[in-house]
């Protein structure tokens, strides 16, 4: 069966999910974001063949009106220098409101000891658990996608 990879790239991690093409998307982890677009590839790499993935969907950062922004520009130019090294199709999907809707799932940050603020080390977790919670539903969002589409051309 065919697996593909959902990833929420954003400027420090990349949130990374999972799916068979007919299944459902699953958060797999988050990487931190390498020096280079090169170093973020071969982790990637790595995921693609443990994973044995053959397609990425690559969250896209509209702005609220729909149209692309600074941060989708930045998102493409990263796609384009990774492409080449990944060698598998890259697709994007509209990530509007995944970071919250992700939030939303795990809820509240988890309190410090004590009852007090939340260390350094559980906000960093907690982020990094949002962003592949966030990967998973750009990624389930394709596949819904996908599978609306295939109904729509049978009953055609």
């Amino acid at each position: 069966m065919t697996r593909i990879l959902g990833l929420d790239l954003g400027t420090r991690r990349i949130g990374v999910a999972v799916a068979d093409l007919d299944g459902l998307a699953t958060p797999l982890t988050t990487l931190r974001r390498g020096a280079t677009p090169a170093a973020d590839a071969a982790a990637i790499t790595r995921i693609l063949g443990e994973q044995r993935a053959a397609e990425i969907v690559v969250g896209l950062p509209l702005e609220a009106a729909g149209h692309e922004g600074p941060q989708a520009e930045l998102t493409r130019a990263w796609v384009a220098s990774v492409e080449a090294l990944l060698g598998v199709p890259i697709g994007y999907r509209d990530e509007r409101l995944t970071s919250h809707l992700a939030e939303q799932r795990l809820g509240p940050m988890k309190r410090g000891r004590g009852g007090g603020p939340p260390s350094r080390t559980q906000r960093d977790a907690w982020r990094a658990r949002v962003d592949r919670e966030a990967a998973a539903i750009i990624l389930q969002d394709e596949l819904d996608a996908r599978h609306d589409a295939r109904l729509e051309a049978q009953r055609a």
